[in-house]
């Protein structure tokens, strides 16, 4: 009787997950230990799958712990890598557990690019290995029902977890061996189960009976319920509905033998009968319906042992009246098992392999964090460094500090010396010209790679497009336009940004060659650049006046506001904080990260006091500004003024200007040429993630081919079979046309397993005329006519079926030998004599033959023998 149902396992496609997770790690996290170690761990990662998925595994406790053991890791990984079609792209394949396949189609595999998917398959192999594992304990003692009891509980609440997650993890229409009504039948089959193995272990604990009977009446609910889920769908195997049906029948018959037995106690033996009487037709339903699946035998022997002897004790002594079964009252039920809930991890043997690594949420907290103070600390150095350029412009226009050194008239300025000397130290033109030079040769670089990253995406979403308008419907994968619409948006985002910085280095070549000329005069030597320079008349004496020594003092205090703020600049830039920890005791408290209000609060920390300086720094400059510019007023109408000095004073200050457009352009140029190489290797890593998605999409549209051409070979190769002509469907009783005149063979007789004779048939009525002879099935045929008759007609149109049908032990008319020209597809008319036919095959007009002579069959009543 202890048949039980375990689930067939799920069966796997290869898959290498340590490659891409060792590329997004390359890509993500720094070189160094740590990165080494993720990629170790990647390596045991795809190990343990192979250890799990791989292969077939035995129906041992160490198989499902490994299986657990990798779920668990699943689990772990999901937060911290980000699998999708688009990121980390790993197309995972299983097959249907419950698909036999076919010859030419094989069996039903879904391929996703989802990490939910894999998931929910491994948990249907724990739940299905569960099952294995209970079904092969010895249930003869206390340990292998205990064990038994808990592997079912552990399945269905794995199957059950399955149909709570499975529509969204998988966000499209899952195999059926997944599908929620499927598992969720599963489930109530384990619970089934389960409630069984406990009511096996009362029965053999000797408990009560009515503790017994409602844990068998409780297990027969169960069975109900799991038989009329799947009652109506073709969803399990179909040998799972005669033993839920049996089981069903078997526990319900417990249930009332172990009821009949409190009833004897309490002296209701009508009662105890009735349920005994039940029982017994319970049993004998199995037997007859479901014997090749469920043995009763023993069963059935108890329950009409004591039905027996309930019967003689009832007839000869109590003479207690036997109530219907609908007046019995129902039998209580006590449930004893619970789905065991699916809580991470599942397994006791757990260690995460990647505990090191941060989640997801956490990675991208972080990446936003390191954004917001990558602004603030630019848009602050951008503040400095706007202010010390208007500085030094100011300080142009007004020829300063060149004017208050400037007394001779006809040498160069010590002011002006330095900055020619600081040109030439940093190379000159020729360092511009170089750097002006490198510029086109990156930018094309980089074009390149982004053209070429772009096409290998528009070539795949080509072909995607043509095999869904070949396919049409049946090509059931997400459309590459709308995967590749993240790719496109950030390629498109990237080709902006180039459109731009193609702008800016026209503006600073356009610069460029504005100062060029300035520029090449501050490269030459001191006597070159003097000769430049238009001599003037000495100025008055004004170097020991006090609006002199205000200018200098003022020239002094701006000096230092600019070395604060390269201070201030280096400052900001080493500033380091980890963040790492706050997030992760966000996102543990609140079970979410609200990356906005904790980057905010901690940057302000952070930089607050150092951004209060540079505020403080402009605004010194601002004072300083306007208090040299009065000074110069004042100097200004101290000096002589001529067109000579007012030459000189102009050069002057163009050299000053083209100092620092010479300083400008340089940190320009050097910014440009940094750009171009960090988005370089953006653009390769754009590149590789065009590439490895679109190497995924081709693996997915292979395997996705591999399937349709299957799924087309299963499809039959006519849509339906033709209907039969009418003259084979006509009624037997009708008559044929005319025009047929070859009989077809009689149809066959279908014979019951176990038929019963008929009554002896009459004798079969010879006629010596033409007229119609009526066979058994009520049809008329015109026969032949006799030797001497002038009457002609046709043999039958068709022949009918044997007028009496053969049974074992009941001989025919074949038995008695037939004269020449006996047409065996005419039995029934018995005074027809017919030439031999040729063989044909069946539905074939057959091959006229010579005519023979004629004979009568002989006049004399012919019967069958016994």
């Amino acid at each position: 009787m202890a048949t039980f149902i375990s689930v067939q396992s799920k069966k796997a496609s290869e898959v290498d997950l340590a490659k891409p997770l060792c590329k997004f790690i390359q890509q993500t996290y720094p070189a160094g230990e740590a990165q080494n170690d993720h990629c170790r761990a990647a390596e045991e990662l795809n190990k343990l799958r192979k250890s799990a998925v791989g292969r077939p595994l035995d129906k041992h406790e160490s198989s499902l712990e490994t299986l657990m053991r990798y779920y668990d890791q699943l689990c772990s990984i999901e937060p911290k890598f980000p699998f999708s079609e688009n990121q980390i792209c790993v197309t995972f394949t299983w097959k249907d557990a419950f698909d036999k396949g076919s010859l030419f189609g094989g069996s039903v595999k879904l391929a996703l690019a989802s990490l939910g998917y894999e998931k929910t398959c491994v948990l249907f192999n724990c739940g299905a290995l569960a099952s294995q594992i209970a079904s092969e304990q010895n249930l003869d003692n206390d340990e292998g029902l205990k064990t038994a009891a808990k592997h079912y509980q552990f399945a269905s609440g794995a199957f059950q977890h399955i149909k709570d997650t499975v529509l969204s993890a998988l966000n499209r229409e899952p195999t059926v061996d997944i599908s929620p009504d499927t598992v969720g039948t599963l489930s109530l089959i384990m619970l089934a189960q389960a409630q069984e193995v406990f009511f096996l272990k009362a029965t053999r604990d000797k408990m009560k009976d009515a503790i017994i009977a409602k844990l068998a009446n409780q297990a027969a609910d169960y069975y109900g319920d799991a038989f009329k889920q799947c009652q109506y769908k073709d969803t399990l195997p179909k040998e799972v509905f005669p033993v839920l049906a049996a089981k069903h029948c078997i526990m319900q018959a417990n249930a009332e033998y172990h009821q009949s037995i409190l009833a004897k106690q309490q002296k209701k033996f009508g009662e105890e009968i009735g349920r005994l009487q039940h029982a017994s037709d319970l049993v004998k339903t199995v037997a007859s319906r479901y014997d090749e699946y469920v043995n009763v035998k023993d069963l059935s022997d108890k329950i009409n042992r004591a039905l027996t002897a309930a019967k003689k004790d009832n007839d000869f002594i109590y003479h207690d009246r036997v109530p219907d079964l609908k007046d019995l009252d129902p039998i209580g039920k006590a449930s004893l098992v619970k789905s065991t809930s699916v809580v991470v991890p599942i397994s006791q043997k757990f260690t995460d392999l990647f505990e090191k690594m941060v989640p997801l949420a956490v990675q991208q907290s972080l990446s936003l964090y390191n954004q917001r103070k990558a602004d603030l600390v630019n848009r602050s150095i951008a503040q400095m460094r706007e202010a010390t350029n208007l500085a030094n412009g100011v300080l142009a226009s007004l020829n300063l500090p060149a004017a208050i050194e400037d007394v001779s008239g006809d040498s160069v300025p010590q002011s002006i010396l330095q900055k020619s000397k600081s040109v030439i130290e940093q190379g000159g033109i020729q360092t511009i010209d170089q750097l002006i030079k490198d510029l086109p040769e990156l930018l094309q670089r980089n074009r390149e790679i982004l053209d070429e990253s772009l096409r290998l995406l528009s070539e795949e979403e080509a072909t995607d497009n043509d095999l869904r308008a070949k396919f049409k419907e049946r090509w059931q994968r997400t459309p590459s336009s709308e995967l590749y619409k993240p790719l496109r948006a950030e390629g498109a985002n990237v080709s902006n940004i180039l459109d731009k910085a193609i702008q800016a280095d026209g503006h600073v070549k356009e610069r460029y060659q504005t100062h060029r000329d300035t520029i090449s005069l501050l490269c030459k030597p001191e006597p070159e650049l003097n000769a430049a320079i238009p001599s003037a008349n000495p100025a008055k004496t004004i170097q020991g006046s006090e609006v002199v020594s205000v200018l200098r003092a003022l020239l002094v205090s701006l000096d230092e506001v600019k070395k604060e703020r390269e201070q201030l600049e280096n400052d900001l830039k080493s500033v380091n904080f980890d963040m790492t920890s706050k997030f992760l005791t966000a996102l543990a408290q609140d079970g979410a990260i609200n990356e906005e209000a904790i980057s905010v609060t901690e940057l302000d920390r952070i930089y607050g006091s150092l951004t209060h300086k540079v505020q403080e720094t402009l605004k010194k400059q601002d004072e300083l500004l306007k208090n040299i510019q009065n000074a110069h007023q004042e100097f200004s109408k101290m000096k002589q003024s001529n067109n000579e000095s007012n030459l000189r004073e102009e050069v002057l200050k163009n050299l000053a200007v083209a100092n620092d457009n010479f300083v400008e352009l340089v940190a320009n140029l050097k910014e440009g040429t940094k750009f171009y190489n960090e988005l370089t290797e953006i653009l390769l890593k754009f590149q590789n993630k065009c590439s490895d998605i679109v190497f995924a999409r081709k693996t997915e549209r292979d395997e996705l081919l591999k399937d349709l051409q299957q799924s087309i070979a299963r499809e039959p190769s006519a849509p339906s079979i033709p209907s039969q002509p009418a003259y084979q469907t006509a009624a037997a009783g009708g008559s044929k046309p005319a025009a047929s005149t070859t009989p077809t063979p009689a149809p066959r007789t279908m014979v019951s397993s176990k038929p019963q004779p008929p009554a002896r048939p009459p004798p079969p009525v010879i006629s010596t005329a033409s007229a119609p002879v009526s066979t058994a099935t009520g049809a008329t045929a015109s026969p032949a006519p006799l030797p001497g008759s002038s009457a002609a007609s046709t043999a039958p149109s068709q022949a009918q079926g044997p007028p009496y049908p053969t049974y074992p032990g009941y001989p025919g008319y074949c038995q008695m030998p037939m004269p020449m020209g006996y047409n065996p597809y005419t039995y029934g008319q018995y005074n027809l004599p017919y030439a031999p036919q040729m063989y044909q095959n069946p539905g074939q007009a057959p091959y006229p033959g010579p005519q023979q002579p004629g004979y009568p069959y002989p006049q004399q009543p012919y019967y069958p023998q016994q």
